[in-house]
């Protein structure tokens, strides 16, 4: 049995915290590591003869706190005369392990203030990080957020989602600003946030610079933008993407119509409506769109209107039937817009842009990540069809 295994089985007999012993067994081991660096760097042991007249020795210690997360190591750090002695086992300046960094930017990502991890910290390790300690740690993210706007995206897209949310920034004053988003889907059915820009409201520039962004970052070819309809959309994507499909958001249509018509009339004009997605073809869904018309024309002539001089709501027919309940409405994107907001309500207010930032990429990060070998239901049913499109 090892001294190690001895002492350990010690503790466990005394009942003793086993924190306190791998603290202690750390505190040892690495104090022993930093001499025997030391003695690397001389190349002879303490008190060796051979170290006499060697142009460099010992040169006493200095002592520094280490936090880990079994407690606070106090390590007694050696010198040369010299002052070329740097350790490898501590990095200079460093006072915590990169374990509980690591941590600490992990817990920050999933929605915790920061002033909630200096509470956590304290309780479960017992020591103190200030509110602006732990914010520095978490601005190691930055680096994750130009990484994540620089990095190569893949070709070819079946499906791309355009869709913005809301959530508050503080710029001098309080309000909430659109994050803008691209979500796409491969032909084998992979999903990937490809990108986002933030700006005070929806605006076609700001969609605009996204499509372009998206486009100098690898993407050649997307066969179905799906979008709500923001009024100027379907022209910047035909700019960039000129051979691209589009399809509109019936869910989107659907809500217009509901705030439109008489709630005693809402059930059944819903109702009609929703039968224009569950056709078996396209020349059915037409058909059943030219009922629908006729039906409500005479009561709701400016609603039918409207939904007349509506582009590209029967679109997601020319796509196999087994994708077609993902694509004829925006819901796959909104429902990853709905957890973004979920996750970012204990924060309340983004006190800058670079903060809203480093909170978007870590759950956009996480979101790939998830979803990079996972097909959405229906593509692998007809991937090679879908593949065939790019041609």
């Amino acid at each position: 049995m090892t001294q190690f295994s001895t002492d350990l089985t010690k503790f466990l007999a005394n009942n003793s915290d086993l924190n306190d012993f791998f603290r202690a067994s750390m505190e040892e081991a690495i104090n022993e590591l930093l001499q025997a660096e030391l003695t690397s760097v001389l190349g002879y042991e303490p008190y060796d003869v051979n170290g006499y007249n060697s142009g460099n020795s010992r040169n006493g210690s200095y002592t520094r706190k280490f936090e880990t997360k079994y407690g606070t190591l106090n390590l007694i750090i050696p010198r040369d005369r010299n002052g070329e002695f740097v350790p490898k086992t501590v990095p200079p300046y460093s006072r915590r392990d990169d374990e509980l960094e690591k941590m600490i930017i992990k817990l920050y990502q999933t929605g915790v203030t920061t002033r909630e991890i200096t509470s956590l910290i304290e309780q479960m390790f017992g020591h103190h990080y200030s509110p602006a300690t732990v914010s520095n740690i978490t601005k190691l993210t930055q680096e994750n957020v130009t990484a994540f706007h620089e990095r190569k995206l893949k070709e070819q897209y079946s499906i791309v989602y355009l869709d913005g949310t809301y959530l508050p920034l503080r710029r001098a004053t309080v309000s909430k600003e659109c994050i803008h988003i691209a979500l796409g889907i491969t032909h084998e059915g992979y999903k990937a946030v490809l990108g986002y820009e933030i700006s005070p409201n929806e605006n076609n520039t700001a969609w605009s610079d996204l499509l372009e962004k998206i486009k100098s970052n690898g993407v050649k070819q997307v066969s179905l933008f799906v979008t709500d309809g923001f009024k100027g959309l379907d022209q910047i994507i035909y700019q960039n993407f000129p051979l691209a499909k589009q399809q509109r958001c019936l869910v989107h249509i659907s809500r217009n119509i509901a705030n439109r018509v008489k709630l005693a009339d809402r059930k059944s004009i819903l109702g009609d409506f929703k039968r224009l997605h569950q056709c078996e073809n396209l020349s059915h869904a037409q058909e059943i769109l030219a009922a629908f018309m006729e039906k409500w024309n005479t009561k709701y002539p400016k609603v039918i209107q409207k939904i007349a001089d509506t582009d590209y709501l029967l679109t997601f027919y020319d796509f196999p039937p087994s994708i077609r309940s993902s694509i004829y409405s925006t819901n796959l994107i909104e429902s990853m817009n709905k957890q973004i907001k979920r996750q970012s309500k204990k924060r309340v207010i983004f006190p800058n842009e670079e903060s809203l930032e480093r909170c978007l990429v870590a759950y956009f990060e996480e979101y790939n990540l998830k979803n990079e070998d996972r097909s959405h239901r229906g593509f692998s049913a007809c991937c090679d069809t879908l593949e065939s499109f790019y041609e």
